[in-house]
């Protein structure tokens, strides 16, 4: 490469990484206060699944989109639209939660923020595959690593937030002018993710029976992670009696060990390939969701750990495989992305609905029930090699 070329490809990959981490920052904000808008709200565990539902809906709305949004747009202009979709559903919750407390204006704010989300996560892990093939080796998992650098600052001003009693209100709208101008900054170096094909093929997509395996696994292991990110803080406030100030902790504990999981697992993808990497990750998220609901309160917070670290590697491995032959991928991310995204829409109802028959904690216990069916899936995201991407284009 040329000195100008690596200095385009050192500055997509800041940005991507910027986004990324801004998107996680933007997420977590809400999850981490996801208590306070159920007190707020007087909401029991099913009103809040529906509650939840909401944001669940505007995502996989969004995912059914995104695809063809990003093809016509290109990635720069996707992510800087969609994050104005973020902002904006971020700054209603925020009055729907502590201005003027309404669950029909806080479902409205999720849903765009929800549809928002969606969108900006399409396009970004468009871009990031991209910028993995011009790198040449395994990076995505870094970026979702960023991602959760982002939840896990997040999860700590949250904290801190409750610990001050900083009203909801201003929290999340803090939070929301960051990330849209943040966002809107770094996508300026995006470059590599925009297709020069005619037709996004998206349709084409829905019927090869390897992006639908790899939609089917990345479904039980979103919400695996989506479950946890939902549900842990007020699990462990009700189940295990922690505090809310505690609760937010341990949903920390949950993203720290996660981003540790992504920056690590990246070698161990390069030296042992995605497959056994994908199936030792599963196992030890089986082992630690297990841990989290059924040990005493010290062995669960160790289990949020195994969790994390088992969740960390499912969707980045997932959105690499969906992009492994360039010409076809944002139409496959974008439906990934959309069978994956349904775990968020159907989870939030389901665990609430567990919730309310045998406590938000024991309702967990749903996670490590798909995750060890799922195990059959993991080939699907073997690598496809680079004849079948040529041929594929021809």
């Amino acid at each position: 490469m040329s000195g100008d070329e690596v200095t385009a490809v050192r500055g997509a990959v800041v940005g991507v990484a910027v986004a990324f981490g801004l998107n996680g920052v933007a997420v977590a904000s809400w999850f981490a206060r996801v208590p306070a808008a159920r007190d707020a709200l007087q909401l029991g565990a099913t009103g809040l699944g529906m509650l939840l539902l909401a944001m669940s809906t505007g995502a996989v709305v969004a995912m059914g989109t995104a695809g063809e949004v990003t093809h016509r747009l290109g990635t720069r202009r996707a992510v800087r639209v969609a994050v104005g979709g973020v902002g904006g559903g971020l700054a209603v919750v925020a009055v729907g939660v502590g201005v003027w407390p309404s669950v029909v204006v806080a479902a409205v704010g999720l849903f765009l923020f929800g549809y928002g989300s969606g969108t900006c996560n399409v396009a970004m892990n468009v871009e990031a595959a991209a910028v993995e093939r011009v790198v040449g080796r395994t990076v995505m998992p870094r970026f979702h690593a960023v991602w959760s650098l982002g939840t896990v600052a997040a999860a700590g001003l949250a904290a801190v937030a409750v610990w001050v009693r900083l009203p909801v209100a201003v929290h999340l709208m803090g939070v929301a002018v960051v990330v849209v101008a943040g966002t809107a900054v770094a996508a300026r170096s995006f470059r590599y993710g925009t297709s020069t094909a005619r037709k996004s093929g998206v349709l084409d997509a829905w019927r090869e029976p390897r992006t639908l395996l790899i939609g089917l696994l990345v479904l039980v292991l979103a919400f695996t992670e989506g479950t946890a990110n939902d549900w842990l803080a007020v699990a462990f406030v009700d189940g295990h009696g922690f505090g809310a100030a505690a609760g937010a902790v341990v949903f920390g504990v949950f993203v720290a060990t996660m981003t540790v999981g992504r920056v690590v697992g990246t070698v161990a993808l390069d030296r042992w390939g995605r497959v056994p990497v994908l199936v030792g990750t599963m196992l030890l998220a089986v082992v630690g969701a297990a841990l989290a609901v059924l040990g005493e309160p010290a062995v669960a917070v160790g289990g949020v750990a195994l969790w994390g670290l088992g969740t960390a590697l499912g969707f980045p491995v997932g959105m690499s495989a969906a992009a492994d032959e360039e010409g076809r991928a944002a139409a496959r991310v974008s439906v990934v992305a959309v069978i994956g995204y349904t775990a968020f829409l159907a989870g939030p109802p389901v665990v609430g609905l567990l919730g309310d028959r045998v406590g938000v904690l024991h309702a967990l216990l749903v996670v490590p029930l798909l995750l060890v069916p799922a195990l059959a899936l993991v080939p699907a995201v073997r690598a496809v090699p680079s004849s079948a991407s040529v041929a594929a284009d021809d």
